[in-house]
């Protein structure tokens, strides 16, 4: 049974009453914190000077007055110089005597927060013995005696120093737990290797940076505790730290696919030599791929600005050659002239649908993540795939370990897929073949997606190039953009691509995506619908009602702050444009000065519109259409 805070101070105060000894306890304010009642009777203080919370100069001052330091020539010199040494928090022994005859030897011990304990003993006996000796014994010679005194005033001085050594080496102590309890909490692997790259110390965290990796590495090199592939891309960064510089690296472990960022420090005192590293490895896999996704926005606006005029007047240009071909195609040509104008009419065509696949790349896209069902979803993909393939290519998928939903872009990573399904498919060509696609979680961290075919395989050039754009090795018959589409939707999402060949030959294609848990969504809350399309409000009523919800409906926007106050409401989804003089925005703008219920957008209008754009720099925003999943993951990040 644990004793309240009150009587636990009892029983402390009641303790340090039974010790003979006077003792007393200042805080780093130079104020009393407790004393026992052994430091009144000796001392013979007044109440007021043995409460807690009274000034230590104060204290002092009441004594040098008092006479208990002697005869002083300037009290205040007597009392500040006190002070300034208790502000020093230095430990200390001394003897002297008292005013009224008595001797008092002086033990102060610093605190580690500051503040001494001071212990006070009467050793006025001790000290008669000592002048008894002297006196009695005329045979001992002075020098005797005089060795005799100062061997037990050292006796004392050894024994108070060891006790100050004891309790220095319980602060230690205490300091060296604190020390690792800290470092095993930080999420990162803190670690110390000697000239010899052999671990020293750890806590224990490499295993949680870098899975499968022991966690107990003291006195392991760095080859057994990270294994050759690994060690080899920081051995060079270990050898520059014992050479005396620091440096900061990042590398991915190829098991786990994880990014590790790594600081190495040398451990040198100020003149001596070089004993070791300090080392310091994160798991920054996440922030890479955030790093990534933005990295691929960035390059997709830039390639958006540069294109988009060139575009613009490539399009003008081949609306032009389509329109002058048709005026020759109603003129009575020959044969052969004909199929000319048809060819340039073809080419044009082609031009066009160019035009998209560049515009589709560069332009825009904004990630539309959801809670994916993994085995439902590769079912569906599996239903188009073998539509497209012809009778004699077999589609094969695989899944293991992804029995919860994860976040996923569904639409994206649907048309990445089947790119890939329909390239394996080009590459088999007119063959009996197989297209196998197998799904895996990759220690929590990435969702692999592995595409294998029976054909040919890539070429050499293919492996260097495949993913640059205009690449292809279909001839007039490719765009040389499948794959470059592909790359760049999965960057986009913060994921890598690879290409390869399989042992067996035929081509083999890596995608991995970030893996994402979905949050299960929140249930039992009380939805304010506002939709002014009845058959559209009723469509999303019963979405919202199969997660568990329930809904109220409102159709404008006054409406809507008419039925916010209701009790009861937790969150209000609304259309952006709604009609009156009134649009979703200023609903929640309203609502939010108001301290209403959270608010949540719907629109259909397109992403440039300014409405939209003001909207979405304040409140969560869905953009119309969208699927169930799609509603319950951005319900479940609006409600977190």
């Amino acid at each position: 049974m644990t004793l309240p805070e009150d009587a636990i101070t009892r029983l402390t105060r009641t303790g340090l009453n039974l010790i003979q000894q006077a003792i007393s306890i200042f805080d780093s304010d130079l104020k009393l914190v407790v004393s026992n009642k052994r430091y009144q009777e000796m001392f013979d203080f007044p109440d007021e000077f043995v409460r807690s919370g009274v000034d230590f100069e104060r204290t002092i001052r009441f004594l040098v007055n008092r006479g208990e330091y002697g005869p002083v020539d300037t009290p205040e010199e007597a009392i500040q110089q006190r002070v300034r040494a208790a502000r020093a928090f230095v430990p200390h022994y001394m003897e002297r005597m008292r005013p009224n005859g008595r001797w008092v030897s002086v033990e102060g011990f610093p605190l580690p927060e500051g503040g001494w304990v001071t212990v006070y003993t009467d050793i006025t006996e001790v000290r008669s013995q000592q002048m008894m000796l002297r006196a009695r014994s005329a045979e001992l010679s002075e020098e005797l005696l005089s060795h005799s005194e100062r061997l037990s005033e050292a006796n004392r001085a050894l024994s108070a120093a060891i006790t100050a050594l004891e309790a220095t080496k319980i602060q230690l102590t205490e300091s060296e737990a604190r020390m690792r309890l800290t470092t095993e909490m930080m999420p990162a692997h803190i670690a110390h290797v000697d000239r010899d790259l052999r671990y020293t110390y750890t806590n224990r965290r490499l295993s949680s940076v870098i899975p499968g990796s022991p966690s107990q590495i003291i006195g392991m090199t760095g080859v057994e505790a990270l294994g050759p592939r690994n060690f080899a891309k920081i051995e060079a960064h270990l050898k520059r730290a014992l050479a005396g510089q620091s440096s900061v690296m990042e590398f991915s472990d190829e098991e786990s696919g994880r990014r590790i960022r790594s600081a190495f420090t040398p451990d040198r005192t100020e003149s001596g030599p070089i004993n070791g590293v300090y080392i310091l490895s994160m798991d920054i896999t996440e922030e890479t791929q955030a790093r990534a996704a933005v990295a691929q926005t960035r390059k997709r606006e830039l390639a958006a600005q540069l294109t988009s005029g060139l575009a613009h007047d490539f399009a003008n240009l081949l609306t032009i050659i389509l329109g002058l071909q048709s005026r020759l195609n109603r003129l009575p040509l020959p044969a052969e002239a004909r199929e000319l104008v048809a060819s340039t009419l073809a080419a044009t065509r082609r031009g066009g649908t160019l035009l998209d696949r560049i515009a589709s790349i560069s332009g825009k896209r904004e990630l539309r993540p959801s809670a994916v069902n993994m085995a439902a979803f590769l079912a569906d993909l599996a239903v188009l795939a073998r539509s497209a393939l012809p009778d004699g290519v077999k589609f094969v998928y695989e899944v293991a370990g992804l029995d919860v939903p994860v976040v996923l872009d569904l639409g994206g990573l649907q048309d990445a897929l089947l790119n890939l399904i329909l390239n394996a498919k080009d590459a088999i060509g007119d063959r009996h073949g197989q297209i196998d696609l197998v799904v895996r979680p990759v220690h929590d961290t990435w969702i692999e997606f592995i595409v294998t075919d029976s054909g040919p395989g890539f070429s050499q050039k293919a492996l260097e190039h495949g993913l640059d754009p205009f690449f292809t090795t279909k001839g007039g018959a490719g765009s040389g953009l499948g794959l470059s589409m592909v790359y760049d939707q999965t960057l986009l999402a913060g994921g890598t691509m690879q290409l390869g060949n399989g042992p067996n030959g035929g081509a083999r294609v890596q995608l991995r995506l970030p893996y994402r848990l979905a949050a299960p969504a929140a249930r039992g809350l009380m939805v304010l619908l506002v939709e002014d399309m009845p058959d559209l409000r009723e469509q999303l009523r019963d979405m919202i009602c199969s997660l568990g919800h329930r809904v109220i409906e409102a159709a404008t926007a006054d409406e809507a702050l008419s039925l916010a106050g209701l009790p009861g409401i937790d969150l209000v989804l609304s259309d952006l444009r709604l009609p009156g003089d009134k649009t979703g925005l200023d609903l929640a703008n309203d609502l939010a000065a108001a301290l209403g219920p959270r608010v949540a957008l719907m629109t259909s209008l397109p992403q440039q519109d300014r409405l939209r754009q003001n909207a979405m720099a304040t409140y969560p925003l869905i953009a119309k259409p969208f699927t169930l999943s799609e509603l319950t993951a951005f319900l479940a990040a609006v409600i977190q």
